[in-house]
């Protein structure tokens, strides 16, 4: 199969603009996590939100509609220093992944064209995309799913490139959906810590172009794989059979070892299930003996964004030689032992895995690899 490569990429983050900015952030411990009240009945809750006055200074220096949402307007912010780069040609593709997009403005305005497709087909139009857009919603793995998506369609010659815009924003829907599943922290989250007592929620925006062309900072997509284990409407797994069974698939694909893997950016969500799932299918891989990271303490869980947002500053660490820690991390709380990341790691490495793991049994690994 043809090689497919990561090319450049651009975050908007409640801690940084642009991927560089987004990278030192979390490099030097910088977290987004703030109390704050979204609704009152909600009552003080611990998220990450992108401040409205950072967004209106890149807001206004683009060329939006004023009747564009908020959510809408950070899509566009974000994917356009890379169209600016690298206008898309004939045979570009959009793939948008998120989980509820304009689930806030619909509640508003539900007859002003909000909903996801129609979101989409503006946003392709906006950037002169001449093929249909595909929207990629599959709850918490749809950043990772739509660069396995990308790269399929590359291979199959569906396309000459892609472009991967992922996003979603903290709205009470999100936030007392999350509320009703008793998922939230009172404090900023502890990723696989014994102490941890839930999620925090976030929000952000994320592209990437993905092609088959080699540049020196080109990271290739070396093996993915997406695998449903239909165990539970929101719990995971508690075998972590289905993201045991991507990794697995993932490694083959890539013609690799478990012991060549050099550092893994996981799902970490610190909720109790969904970190002890992950650690038992690390275990299972024979993957306990590597560094393994969770930037939701930096960024919070940002839903559709997460997965690519994740990659995205995975793939900075291999560029760099450097791997990101896990923040508020102290004690190992899981029952089998990995190796959790609390301090930076000045590293050469050349590959890495990067999981993610989401309600009704959906979990995905995609492997990165430095040439």
């Amino acid at each position: 199969m043809k090689p497919v490569f990561l090319q450049e990429s651009h975050i908007i983050s409640p801690i940084g603009i642009g991927t560089e900015e987004n990278f030192l952030s979390v490099h030097q411990g910088i977290s987004g996590i703030q109390p704050k009240t979204i609704h009152p009945v909600l009552g003080t809750t611990y998220i990450a939100q992108i401040e409205d006055s950072s967004l209106q200074d890149i807001f206004s220096s683009l060329a939006l509609q004023e009747q564009s949402s908020r959510i809408e307007k950070m899509a566009i912010a974000t994917l356009d220093p890379i169209v600016k780069n690298k206008k898309p040609i004939a045979n570009s593709l959009l793939i948008l992944s998120t989980t509820k997009a304009n689930v806030q403005e619909l509640s508003y305005n539900p007859q002003h064209g909000n909903n996801i497709p129609e979101l989409a087909a503006r946003l392709a139009k906006h950037f002169g995309f001449l093929n249909p857009p595909i929207v990629l919603s599959n709850a918490c793995v749809s950043g990772v799913m739509a660069l396995s998506l990308a790269k399929r369609y590359l291979q199959m010659g569906l396309c000459e490139e892609a472009y991967v815009l992922a996003f979603d924003e903290i709205s009470v829907f999100i936030q007392s959906g999350f509320h009703a599943f008793q998922a939230l922290s009172p404090e900023p989250c502890k990723p696989y810590d014994k102490d941890r007592k839930g999620l925090n929620l976030g929000e952000a925006a994320v592209a990437c172009r993905v092609s088959l062309e080699k540049h020196p900072d080109s990271l290739r997509i070396a093996g993915d794989a997406n695998i449903n284990d239909a165990n539970h409407i929101s719990g995971p797994s508690r075998t972590g059979e289905g993201l045991y069974l991507s990794i697995t698939k993932a490694l083959q694909e890539a013609s690799l070892q478990p012991k060549d893997i050099e550092y893994i950016v996981a799902h970490g969500t610190a909720t109790l299930y969904n970190d002890e799932m992950e650690a038992t299918a690390f275990h299972r891989c024979g993957l306990s003996p590597i560094p393994v990271a969770s930037y939701k303490a930096n960024y919070g869980h940002t839903l559709g964004a997460s997965g690519l947002l994740e990659t995205v500053l995975m793939a900075t660490c291999l560029r760099k030689g450097y791997l990101l820690p896990t923040k508020n991390f102290k004690d190992l709380g899981t029952s089998k032992a990995i190796h959790v990341l609390n301090d930076g790691l000045q590293k050469d490495i050349s590959i890495a895995l990067k999981t993610a793991s989401g309600f009704a049994g959906t979990n995905t690994a995609l492997i990165l690899v430095k040439e």
